[in-house]
């Protein structure tokens, strides 16, 4: 029998107030709802007061600061619970108190929480941050998913606490990217101290806003009981179904999420549960035809492309694009009029009449002024993602702060994205990761000695088709939208045709291990060291691709080495200084966690990053008052191959500050700084780059409309380190943000990013305008109802989003919202 505790009532304590966790816990009045959206039933309980023997004897801190403190332990950086003062690396936390009250979204709304995490747009959805200015990892409890740079958008609304750890990951977690990445900390099913909760409490939502805007959530969390087994439950469930403020865009999401928790014996702990999230929407390249009269001014080249659709379909095939221009539309340098590979040698006469390339051209050509609405998004464009993650962990707890844990993990997703101006893919993938962490504490009169012992195994299953030698941004004219001039045939719509289709698997097995030395005089040593082996499987499909190459596949197995070394002391005035060595292994795997064929035959599917960090922390006032400073080097050692969708050769240099501090029981104030500078050591190293070739590339082409109805490319000349820098990503952004809660319910924040300009492209041609960003809301309180208004970009700035800069940076660029609003109404039981 399912026997549910029904909730105790009570008061609920104003929004901003301090309170001890050893006293009791105030609980508002309830109706409880059963399942959220799984079955909504109301049901209804006396009030009753929750008894202090079940609350755990905890120190005081300050919860009224929106859970923002960095006083609780984290376990996400190293594997040991240390607080991120304790912590000899630069990350943050940021609370599930803090997205509701600024009124985070998306993960591009972090970058006023954290440092480090400013990120481009990968066709519009964000799907990782990019952390330290190169695609970071998105983590589920500690356990690293599948890439995602821009399958689908990560969920955030369901999360208890996100973690930004910036630089590669701990040797215990295995192998990680060079920049960082988030961890997703799902809601639990137990209350801090550990013990179960004393009585059901949850939460029904409604968001809505600009662009139509539709956002229902329902969250419930308690105990309950299965016969004689007790244990505790949280469920959470989304569904949305929202408009865009860009044309023929839409958000269609459902979001089910539940974490169970019981005591198998007083030793044995069982962990399980897992989120499934469907999401339909579509990516969204941005405005084509970029000019930096287009950014500044809003002037857009105006024509359409002559049709090459023979057959009458309404779409182009790549057999009739190859019919009428042998070889496609995207031509290499200027092939007939020199040869040349660089921008610097094209000219009208490449176009021209008589060039041989006089399809390229547009018709009825002029300019206009271009709306941020109109982007290249088309009507039947689509990107379909189902992800399942799963998880149980077996805990069992024996003598002597002696540990022994099983975590089982699972993460799968299906994946399709199609873009009618050329470019479509599919994922079907999934990992499973099998961990054993052993963990022995010893505490001596010299200090406390923790160690931890881990062997995994890991297994990634991948399948993916992509499309992209027939990409013509420029033929949609965007005023008019998608004719059967520039609607390809796309390889997914067909099953044929595609540029790669490959299949494989790798496992990884490895063993890892950890020792974090406390010693009693204020020196804090952490070692750590792992070993993988992994063999790796990748083969084509030739019969689904256009073009042979050449061999069918391959396979190869290889090793690698993990290590880190930190250290810190704590010095009076609650200063901690610190520093870091470290080496992480990284697998280059693409979009959709596969391996290219190319790289596992050429044995450059493994390679490794190297960090150098040194920063000092401090704790103040009572732990109200935390500030962090640090300052970092980190680069791939390897860099003969690359995915320059999800993890780019690089060496990054930069400077991350943090503050955060809780004035009162009524003002948090939190302050960032980040100087970053990113460098692409492979293009620096070939002294060339792969580009689209831009208007603005192309100077001695007087009349860009010869050649927009195709695509020039060809190689940018990288000739000294400044070159060869990542554009999109600016050198100095400074963040702002602060709430203020009244003892009445009533509270404001707001939050400011300044950001630097930026180049759009690696050939730096086009420049995006500096600007600052302002966000704002105001809540209330009242019994157990919130309400909120938030409201984005408040003084409607005009900014822009560099979008896939190592190819696409010359060609399209995200025009970004206007001023936007949203309201949020909760009901708490």
């Amino acid at each position: 029998m399912l026997d549910f505790d029904l909730p105790d009532g009570g008061a609920n304590a104003p929004a901003g107030r301090l309170r001890t966790l050893h006293k009791p816990a105030l609980r508002k009045p309830i109706l409880a709802i059963a399942a959220g959206l799984m079955g909504c039933t109301a049901l209804t309980a006396p009030a009753m007061a929750q008894d202090d023997a079940e609350e755990p004897q905890r120190e005081i801190i300050v919860t009224g600061a929106l859970d923002a403190l960095p006083v609780a332990d984290v376990g996400s950086v190293f594997g040991f619970d240390k607080t991120l003062v304790e912590t000899p690396r630069s990350a943050s936390t940021i609370s599930a108190e803090q997205m509701e009250r600024f009124g985070i979204t998306e993960i591009y709304d972090l970058v006023a929480q954290s440092p480090g995490t400013f990120t481009n747009s990968f066709f519009g959805v964000g799907g990782a941050l990019d952390i330290r200015g190169t695609p970071g990892e998105v983590y589920f409890r500690g356990v690293r998913r599948l890439d995602n740079p821009g399958n689908y958008p990560t969920p955030i609304a369901a999360a208890d606490r996100i973690d930004i750890v910036r630089g590669p990951a701990s040797p215990i977690y295995g192998p990680s990217k060079t920049g960082g990445y988030m961890n997703f900390v799902p809601r639990s099913a137990r209350v801090q101290g550990g013990s179960f909760m004393a009585s059901p409490e949850g939460k029904v939502t409604f968001t809505g806003g600009s662009w139509e805007k539709a956002n229902l959530s329902a969250q419930i969390r308690g105990p309950g009981s299965i016969g004689a087994q007790e244990f505790g439950y949280s469920l959470y469930a989304e569904l949305e179904d929202s408009g865009s403020y860009y044309d023929n865009m839409s958000t269609k999401q459902t979001i089910l999420q539940a974490a169970f928790d019981t005591d198998l014996t007083p030793d044995l702990r069982l962990e399980f549960g897992g989120m499934y999230q469907n999401y339909k929407g579509q990516q969204n390249g941005g405005w084509n035809r970029l000019t930096q009269d287009l950014v500044d001014n809003g002037t857009y080249i105006t024509g359409s492309a002559i049709s090459l659709d023979t057959d009458g379909d309404g779409q182009m095939s790549v057999e009739e694009i190859n019919a009428a221009v042998p070889g496609g539309l995207s031509i290499f340098g200027g092939f007939q009029c020199g040869g040349n590979v660089f921008a610097s040698s094209i000219t009208d006469a490449c176009y021209g009449p008589g060039s041989g390339y006089e399809l390229l051209a547009l018709q009825d050509t002029g300019t206009t002024t271009l709306s941020r609405r109109k982007t290249l998004t088309g009507k039947n464009d689509r990107l379909d993602n189902r992800g399942t993650t799963l998880y149980a962990d077996l805990i069992w707890t024996g003598p002597g702060d002696l540990e022994i844990k099983n975590q089982m993990f699972y993460d799968s997703y299906e994946n399709m994205n199609e873009n009618a101006y050329g470019f479509s893919q599919f994922h079907d993938s999934y990992v499973f990761e099998d961990k054993i962490v052993i963990s022995k504490a010893f505490d001596t009169d010299a200090g406390k000695f923790s160690f931890q012992l881990s062997p995994s195994i890991r297994y990634t299953h991948f399948k993916h088709g992509e499309d992209f030698n027939y990409e013509y941004f420029h033929r949609v004219d965007l005023t008019q939208g998608y004719t059967p001039a520039s609607d390809r045939l796309l390889s997914t719509e067909c099953d044929c045709n595609y540029t790669g289709y490959v299949s494989g698997h790798y496992t990884d097995l490895a063993f890892a291990a950890l020792t974090d030395l406390d010693f009693n005089f204020g020196l804090d040593v952490t070692l750590g060291a792992r070993y993988d082996t992994i063999k790796g499987v990748s083969n084509y499909n030739i019969g689904k691709m256009e073009a042979d190459p050449g061999f069918s596949g391959a396979s190869d197995r290889d090793g690698a080495w993990s290590w880190s070394a930190s250290a810190s002391y704590q010095l009076p005035f609650g200063l901690r200084p610190y520093g870091t060595i470290a080496r992480q292994s990284v697998v280059i795997a693409g979009q959709g966690a596969e391996l290219d064929p190319e790289n596992v035959a050429g044995g450059t599917w493994i390679t490794a990053s190297k960090l150098y960090e040194g920063g000092i922390k401090g704790s103040w006032l009572d732990e109200t008052l935390y500030a962090a400073v640090s300052i970092y080097k980190q680069e791939r050692t390897d860099y003969s191959a690359q995915s320059s969708t999800v993890n780019q050769a690089v060496e990054t240099k930069g400077l991350e500050a943090e503050l955060r501090w809780a004035v009162d029981e009524h003002l948090l104030i939190t302050g960032a700084y980040t100087r970053t500078k990113v460098y692409n050591l492979t293009f620096l190293e070939e002294g060339t780059a792969f580009s689209f070739f831009g208007i603005d590339d192309l100077v001695n082409v007087s009349d860009p409309t010869l050649y927009l109805g195709g695509q020039p490319i060809g190689l940018v000349p990288i000739e000294n380190k400044e070159q060869s820098r990542r554009a999109g990503i600016p050198t100095n952004l400074y963040s702002l943000t602060g709430t203020y809660a009244f003892d009445n319910g009533l509270a404001f924040a707001g939050s400011m990013v300044a950001v630097d300009s930026v180049y759009s492209g690696q050939s730096q041609a086009v420049k995006l305008p500096a600007y600052v960003l302002f966000d704002a809301s105001a809540s209330y309180s009242t019994g157990p109802w919130d309400l909120r208004l938030v409201v984005k970009n408040v003084t409607n700035e005009k900014y822009f989003r560099a979008n896939f800069t190592e190819l696409f940076g010359s060609t399209i660029v995200l025009p970004e919202r206007p001023r936007s609003f949203q309201a949020t109404v909760s009901y708490n039981f």
